[in-house]
């Protein structure tokens, strides 16, 4: 599966956006979709995860009731949802594919996006 992330930008503390992650190919709806994000100088942390049929989402303890994961199988799209964002999740975002459900590190996850900056300023 390949897959194309957009919808970063330069927002506000405070402020909100939407990330969207486009895959290809028939199979998306087989596979657990999770999105990651890689601050300057550190490592991949993991965001939040949603499982093939939406039955379960998984968030970090930093993003939790501010984020909001969520996909459309019938569009090959998942997407996540950033309110109140803070200068701390200032990060390149990508979104990634594996077939082992609530995964939270990244050697787990097979396919990966190119990223989609997100800033947020203060």
């Amino acid at each position: 599966v390949q897959l194309q992330a957009s919808g970063g930008g330069l927002v506000q503390a405070g402020g909100s956006l939407r990330l969207s992650c486009a895959a290809s190919g028939r199979t998306f709806s087989t596979y657990h979709m999770a999105w990651f994000r890689q601050a300057p100088g550190k490592e991949r942390e993991f965001v939040a995860s949603i499982s093939m049929r939406a039955g379960g989402t998984y968030y970090a303890e930093s993003v939790k009731g501010r984020f909001s994961i969520s996909r459309d199988n019938a569009k090959n799209t998942v997407y996540l949802q950033m309110n109140s964002l803070k200068p701390e999740d200032t990060a390149v975002y990508y979104c990634a594919a594996n077939r082992v459900s609530g995964a939270t590190i990244p050697r787990s996850y097979d396919y990966w996006g190119q990223g989609t900056q997100v800033t947020v300023s203060s």
